[in-house]
């Protein structure tokens, strides 16, 4: 039977990270830049890569600002990397390949706010005191409030509660 309509497609963010990851996991070499790049993969965009396998999480990386020249060539590095280099989890394997389900988070330019202007389904947030960063994607499951985001993204940055931080919030492009 042939499958029609948008709800059958894949989104063509998830397909490049897929792409990605089986062909380094299979070959162990980065995955080419599409050609001709679609023009909404040109402009340069901050882009986490999460992958989860039955429902938990497996991999997560990404930028707090864009490393690459295009938002493709972001999207495939940070799927590598998602899929081979997350210090939690041992890398891919090529048995895990059918199993993993992703999701491709592309972030706006992050704006200074204060904790008020903050909603941790609607914005991420930035905790910055000097070099150490943390970042916490919006809309996350099991943060409720923005306290809760901030406590989390100031622990990923090794940021006391008592230390002064920088906020800054941005909001994503979600692609499942």
């Amino acid at each position: 039977m042939e499958q029609q309509g948008d709800a059958t497609r894949i989104d063509p963010w998830v397909s490049l990270a897929t792409q990605a990851i089986h062909t380094y996991v299979l070959t162990g070499k980065p995955l080419p830049v599409p050609k001709p790049i679609p023009p909404e993969w040109i402009a340069k965009a901050a882009v986490f890569v999460s992958i989860k396998k039955a429902g938990k999480l497996r991999g997560c990386i990404g930028t707090f600002s864009p490393t690459q020249e295009t938002q493709a060539q972001e999207i495939i590095a940070n799927a590598i990397k998602a899929a081979s280099e997350d210090p939690r989890f041992p890398p891919v394997s090529e048995a895990e390949l059918d199993n993993l389900v992703l999701s491709i988070d592309v972030l706006s330019e992050p704006e200074a706010c204060t904790e008020d202007q903050l909603d941790p389904s609607r914005f991420g947030v930035i905790v910055q005191n000097g070099w150490r960063r943390g970042l916490l994607l919006p809309d996350l499951e099991g943060v409720e409030s923005v306290e809760d985001q901030v406590a989390i993204a100031r622990r990923k940055a090794r940021i006391a509660p008592e230390e002064p931080a920088d906020l800054f919030r941005f909001i994503v492009e979600r692609h499942t």
